[in-house]
């Protein structure tokens, strides 16, 4: 009998290539005639107890359904990967805008409106699989795009630049960054001797250090959060002409980020923070959408810039060398099953297609080796690409055989090359057939461990260069950030050799960290940088109230058509709310209006909300429920964020002299209310507030 395969969550209509693939491996085990069965078939008649000798006796070893059981569920788990452990994986589809035939050769770049489907992981560098999601940490933004030529996979980070420049120091930099090998804390957390050691030690770390200790570090979601490949490839042509090109995520929602503050609290109160986050946007339609970009610079002009382009601590400034919009990303579907796709999904930079190349850019050659090792361990075989989330659309004809674990059955009597039994076949395809060709660049020199330029040594004009674009609240913001991590340094001499370090970047930051963590001020004084660039900037990002998420404070006895008129006007600007009372149910207006809550104030938290709605009413328990909100009042106003405030609710907000409510909105004698709020949501952060 056909297995029933509608337990699917995609929107209705939804469909592409990859969705058809999988439903093949798609099956339910539940229904009014399902009967359980062992693994091999076979009807089970008892699976909750075991199989003994008399009612008191030992167990019987002849209990092979409890064997098979058992024996399954402790090999239910694969050796979680060495970095980003911890991730989450959706599917969607991306649409190129324009022909880029010009530059490159791959066929889903060719035509406006080429669909691909594609599966994206967000992940964690630090952390093991069980961390938390708001760790200041690098993150991973790792695309699988399911082409017609095969599997292309595009590793991004939320950085653009990487944090060593030869891959020889990837093993240092990792057990560096890891738990203390012997007490194996802290974890998920950068905060401790060995990185920082690590760090002045290795001074090319500079730049990406920079990155992950400003707001970037804590993005408020993966739908809000940039993503950049940092390595340098090649685009080819039909015509075999080369071009470097570095790829662009951007998001369409901008780049926000969470303060340090609320990232260290919402890791404690929802650990899975961003993961809550992106299901709950894909299953309420608001797909995240992001455009892909690139940067381009011609062969002839590889030595124009004051950077190397083979150097991933440098970034190719924007203002420079510009993003050029090609295409876009919608996430759509989440997985049916999050081992089987999400925790077995594999990505390699070196999975390429016809039309996108390496450079000899250090960093990348080594991750070419590296990501497909790594996964030959974890799955104790050669076949992990044959499972159905890394199985590619496009049709496999290889003389590969056995291995672990082999699904697919080869029928053929001939698995070599060259042959004359099968017409020597399959057979090699040209460049113009779709065949991969590597671009025949020219290679010349002594064998010599040296990096390709001097360029690769100037660790500190980019980070300089970052530093001066940043606005003062972001600034500010960084400092903090550094204080809180080499705060935590035991060690007097790394900390001391740490302000020396970054005083290169700048004296006067490497003094204010200098007095706040008990060490000398620096001796020397930074790089004479004074260029800046606004794409640097967060404060220059686009800003909306679409999909920011609110908390409905309320109780009985509210001004229903007020109430009613606000959570409207929420709703028609993609404002997603929540309604928290003292108890589940429902709330009652004055005029009868009921509203339906969704959470208590025990168990959710001010925190993992973007603005707050207060509107106050009557309560179980007035005095708690008072205080309660007042709870949520302080954390929102200390955080910057906008509040709302109904004509019920303004005994919550406490003037005085010293603050100047700055993003409070009133409904009291204000007729654009609702239009207020929604500006002041937009806006995010009231940073003038006092």
């Amino acid at each position: 009998m056909d297995k029933d395969k509608s337990s699917r969550n995609p929107k209705k209509g939804y469909n592409n290539s990859k969705d058809k693939q999988l439903e093949q491996y798609r099956e339910k085990n539940t229904g009014p005639e399902e009967k359980m069965t062992d693994d091999n078939g076979v009807k089970v008649s008892n699976d909750q107890t075991t199989l003994r000798a008399g009612r008191r006796g030992p167990l019987l070893f002849e209990d092979y359904h409890f064997y098979k059981k058992q024996s399954y569920f402790n090999r239910e788990r694969i050796p979680e990967k060495v970095v980003h452990a911890r991730g989450f994986g959706v599917y969607g589809e991306f649409e190129t805008y324009q022909s880029l035939r010009h530059l490159t050769a791959a066929k889903f770049l060719q035509e406006p409106g080429c669909k691909t489907p594609v599966f994206v992981r967000f992940s964690n560098f630090t952390g093991n699989r069980g961390s938390k999601d708001t760790a200041i940490d690098i993150r991973g933004f790792a695309t699988k795009f399911y082409t017609q030529e095969g599997n292309y996979d595009m590793l991004a980070l939320q950085f653009p630049v990487f944090i060593l420049a030869d891959s020889m120091k990837f093993m240092d930099l990792t057990h560096a960054a890891k738990p203390h090998p012997k007490v194996h804390i802290p974890q998920a957390s950068i905060a401790h001797d060995s990185f920082w050691d690590y760090v002045a030690n290795n001074q090319e770390s500079a730049h990406m250090v920079m990155w992950l200790m400003s707001m970037r570090g804590r993005p408020r979601s993966w739908r809000m959060m940039a993503g950049w490949p940092i390595n340098t490839f090649r685009f080819v042509n039909e015509q075999g002409k080369s071009t470097f090109v570095r790829f662009k995520w951007t998001p369409k929602l901008g780049v926000h980020s969470l303060l340090l503050d609320e990232a260290n609290i919402i890791g404690g109160v929802d650990p899975d923070f961003h993961r809550r986050d992106i299901t709950l946007a894909i299953e309420s339609g608001h797909f995240p959408e992001y455009e892909l970009g690139v940067q381009l610079i011609a062969e002839e002009d590889e030595f124009k810039y004051d950077f190397d382009v083979l150097d991933d601590t440098k970034l190719w400034p924007e203002e420079v060398v510009p993003v050029q919009p090609i295409g876009k990303m919608t996430l759509n579907r989440l997985v049916d099953n999050f081992f089987a796709e999400e925790e077995q999904s594999a990505f390699d930079p070196a999975n390429l297609v016809p039309g996108i190349d390496f450079t000899n850019d250090p960093a990348l050659q080594g991750r070419a080796f590296a990501y497909r090792d790594t996964e030959l361990y974890r799955h104790h075989s050669s076949n992990f690409e044959n499972l159905p989330v890394n199985k590619p659309i496009a049709e496999k004809n290889f003389n590969l055989r056995k291995g672990r674990m082999k699904h697919r059955i080869d029928v053929d009597s001939v698995d070599y090359h060259n042959n004359s039994l099968a017409g020597n076949t399959p057979s090699e395809a040209s460049f113009q057939e779709g065949g991969y060709v590597n671009y025949p660049g020219k290679v010349e020199g002594h064998v010599t461990r040296e990096l390709p330029s001097d360029s690769f040594y100037d660790f500190f004009s980019q980070p300089r260069i970052f530093w001066n674009s940043l606005s003062p609240i972001e600034k500010q913001d960084l400092l903090e950030t550094f204080v809180y991590h080499l705060g935590r340094v035991e060690s007097k001499s790394v900390r001391q050799q740490n302000v020396e370090m970054w005083a290169n970047v700048d004296r006067e930051m490497a003094c204010i960290i200098a007095d706040k963590i008990g060490v000398e001020r620096p001796k020397n004084s930074h790089v004479p940088v004074e260029t800046s660039y606004p794409s640097l900037s967060q404060m220059n990002t686009p800003f909306y109230a679409y999909t920011q998420r609110v908390a409905v404070l309320i109780g009985d006895g509210f001004n229903g058509a007020e109430v009613t008129s606000t959570l409207n006007m929420l709703k028609q600007n993609g404002v997603l709310f929540e309604v928290i009372s003292d108890s589940l149910g429902t709330v009652t207006g004055t005029d009868g209006t009921t509203l339906h809550v969704e959470k208590t104030f025990i168990t959710t938290y001010p925190v993992v909300y973007d603005s707050i709605y207060i509107v106050g009413g009557r309560f179980e328990n007035q005095a708690k429920l008072n205080q309660d909100i007042m709870d949520f009042v302080k954390e929102a106003y200390k955080h910057y964020k906008p509040i709302g405030v109904a004509s019920t609710g303004q005994p919550y907000i406490r003037t005085s002299k010293n603050n100047n409510l700055a993003g409070i909105v009133f409904a009291e004698n204000n007729p654009n209310f609702g239009h207020d709020f929604i500006s002041a949501i937009a806006q995010q952060r009231f940073w003038n507030r006092t």
